[in-house]
């Protein structure tokens, strides 16, 4: 089983540089999307002949957030959103739940436009906390991917030491990512891979991506049952149809 998660900072735009094609030669069985910034009457038919069924869940502002899910093994349940208006307004969360597991498609808010947004931010990431703990009570076998829009430790990010007052490596977000994964979830990427200078995001800015001065802030996040089943996890850093690159994940 083959999961990537992928914000294409706009599906429209994306479909423009070649994401289709691209996602015919990855022939994931699951890609969650973040940040798709359109309806699905926006967006050509570009997944149905590839197999797939698509879920959307869009924010109720045109053009901004929104999450998807791609799938080509039917879902015994699509839950939309979290239940609490606040952030399903946004457009943030959508989960899959099939036989023995389930998969998440998560977009979490930046703090980068401001001091309401972050505060917004960390209100959100302790509801976020919250509803997990009791989602994870009904789901135990839980994949909750996409951008958190954090990066954890200092191998993570390009320039630590510069960034540590910027938001999304800030030490209240990086103290939080910590307890969420000793909470019980397993960062799978960092299972299989410990080398540094490996991110999934890079600013539009001062040729960030060609000189790799990135974060990585998406994640497989996978809840300890399901430790035994992971087989790999890979940052696919050469698919340029966004300011992020996708992210794979493996299961048994």
């Amino acid at each position: 089983m083959k999961i990537i998660s992928y914000n294409v900072n706009g599906i429209r735009a994306a479909l423009r540089k070649g994401f289709r094609e691209w996602l015919e030669e990855e022939n994931p069985d699951i890609l969650c999307l973040q940040e798709l910034k359109a309806n699905p009457e926006q967006v050509e038919d570009f997944y149905e002949d590839l197999g797939y069924q698509m879920y959307w869940e869009n924010a109720e502002k045109k053009g901004y957030s929104g999450v998807g899910i791609l799938t080509k093994h039917t879902p015994l349940h699509v839950e939309h959103g979290c239940g609490n208006p606040l952030y399903d307004n946004e457009g943030r969360v959508l989960r899959a739940d099939y036989k023995d597991f389930s998969v998440m498609s998560v977009y979490m808010p930046s703090g980068t436009s401001g001091d309401i947004r972050q505060d917004f931010k960390y209100e959100w990431l302790d509801f976020f906390q919250t509803y997990v703990d009791e989602l994870r009570k009904e789901v135990p076998n839980l994949i909750i991917s996409g951008d958190y829009n954090i990066a954890h430790k200092e191998i993570d990010i390009h320039n630590p030491v510069s960034n540590k007052n910027s938001s999304g490596f800030l030490p209240e977000e990086r103290a939080w990512l910590t307890q969420y994964v000793e909470s019980g979830f397993v960062d799978t990427f960092r299972e299989f891979n410990t080398e540094p200078h490996q991110y999934s995001w890079w600013s539009y800015r001062a040729n960030a991506r060609a000189n790799n001065k990135g974060w990585r802030i998406d994640y497989h996040m996978a809840t300890e049952p399901l430790k035994t089943r992971l087989k790999s996890a890979t940052i696919l850093p050469n698919a340029f149809h966004s300011d992020h690159c996708p992210i794979v994940l493996e299961i048994d």
